[in-house]
């Protein structure tokens, strides 16, 4: 399965790249990596052992993990690019938190299929985007959602 050259969350200020789910500096996290793939975004993730549900199937909280942080790195991606950037192009990208987040678990995930969540965004509003998503194991489509992200407030920056 292919790789995410460059993701928005590649780009995030070391205040905020400590999230269990998608934040490179956490080291017992995800480390999830959004980027563009045409129009849309992609995470791409392959669960571990420990992601198990049963025996064979994925948890579900990783799901919706995977979903959630591919929501507001793809709220992120569209707010950047919409602001004339680019992950790689050496300018920090705006930072969203979940608003809300929806999930309907179609099939059960298998345990060892690289998983795919692909993404169609929806600005509602200059400081809310939505995220349609649709999570994958190989052809077999598993999770559908929706996350509202909204740009994070000021409150939450550090110091």
């Amino acid at each position: 399965m292919e790789q995410i050259q460059y993701a928005i969350q590649d780009e995030y200020g070391e205040d905020y790249a400590w999230c269990y789910g998608c934040g490179r500096l956490n080291q017992e996290g995800l480390r999830l990596r959004t980027g563009w793939e045409g129009d849309q975004t992609v995470t791409i993730y392959t669960p571990k052992k420990e992601h198990t549900a049963i025996p064979g199937f994925v948890y579900g909280g990783l799901l919706a993990s995977l979903v959630d942080c591919h929501g507001t790195g793809s709220a992120s991606l569209a707010l950047h690019r919409k602001k004339g950037h680019e992950p790689g192009d050496g300018v920090e990208p705006p930072r969203f938190v979940t608003a809300s987040l929806n999930l309907d678990f179609l099939k059960p995930t298998p345990q060892d299929v690289p998983l795919k969540a692909v993404g169609t965004i929806e600005e509602v509003h200059p400081n809310k985007w939505k995220i349609h998503t649709e999570v994958f194991a190989g052809e077999t489509l598993c999770v559908k959602a929706v996350v509202v992200a909204a740009v994070m407030p000021k409150s939450f920056t550090a110091g």
